[in-house]
């Protein structure tokens, strides 16, 4: 089980969390209307929060004491998300530079390969046919 998966998952009632974070009840249910944070809920409709949702409160807590409104506080959390799907789409990139440079390499080797064949007093069943790439 990857770290990832067991920060998101609920295990906290918001009795735990108020202790964690030394919030009021209230207000976790109040970011929570404000979609700050979206716990889990069992059949009988208790929130279960988990690892990330008692940090993101905390955070919340810290800017809510910096003199944050809960409107700067979206929008910080907003740029967040961005920032981390920007970073996301960044390594893709990177991922599928990789692979063009990895088929460039290949392509290197083949070119290779043809200018090789029939070197040395031997002919090659592949030259014909890579051939067909190098001209």
């Amino acid at each position: 089980m990857g770290d990832t998966i067991r920060r998101n998952m609920p295990l906290f009632p918001i009795g735990i969390v108020k202790k964690l974070t030394e919030l009021s009840a209230r207000q976790i249910r109040y970011y929570e209307e404000h979609e700050l944070i979206h716990p889990a809920r069992t059949s009988g409709n208790q929130r279960l929060f988990s690892f990330n949702d008692v940090d993101r409160l905390l955070e919340i807590k810290s800017l809510i004491e910096q003199g944050v409104y809960v409107s700067g506080i979206k929008q910080v959390f907003m740029l967040k998300e961005q920032a981390i799907e920007a970073e996301l789409i960044k390594t893709q990139e990177q991922k599928s530079e990789q692979k063009n440079l990895t088929n460039r390499e290949f392509r290197k080797h083949l070119k290779k390969e043809l200018m090789m064949a029939g070197r040395h007093g031997k002919a090659s069943l592949i030259q014909g046919e890579l051939s067909r790439f190098f001209h």
